[in-house]
């Protein structure tokens, strides 16, 4: 997206994006892309590397729409929460104020015993495939990796 009427445009076609949210992700130029939610974050991002990636809730005031919801649960890209710079940078650049972080932040680790990535949940830095304890620092890495190539 590049303008705040692409983005309008967007969400006429698609208003389950009021309600239910939708899937975005941000490339390497920056722009927010959107996909409907049940849609995975690889296939929006055509496949190419991003700076962030998650889910998406907007809402209406009244006005233009708003964000009402960001998290960067993705499963496809397991980004780290200092993706969130990006993610407010691709929003500024549609004129929409972001709220100061994300709703929901994730936390990935790879787990260094068997190789998985796993979801922590609640606080819990344990394997969820061998019961390995998790490192405390995000170790995510692959071709698609997020939330370190911001520059």
């Amino acid at each position: 997206m590049t303008s705040l009427s692409e983005l309008c445009s967007w969400l006429s076609v698609h208003p389950e994006a009021f309600d239910e949210g939708a899937t975005y992700v941000v490339d390497l130029r920056g722009r927010l892309r959107l996909a409907p939610r049940r849609s995975e974050h690889v296939a929006c991002a055509d496949g190419e590397e991003v700076l962030a990636a998650g889910e998406i809730r907007f809402r209406l005031n009244g006005g233009p729409p708003a964000v009402a919801e960001v998290s960067n649960l993705s499963t496809g890209y397991c980004p780290d929460v200092t993706c969130w710079a990006a993610v407010a940078r691709s929003l500024a650049l549609l004129g929409l104020h972001s709220p100061s972080g994300f709703s929901v932040a994730m936390a990935f680790r790879r787990c260094l015993a068997c190789g998985e990535v796993t979801l922590v949940k609640e606080g819990w830095f344990v394997c969820a495939f061998c019961d390995a304890d998790l490192p405390s620092d995000w170790n995510v890495s692959s071709a698609r990796e997020v939330g370190v190539a911001e520059g």
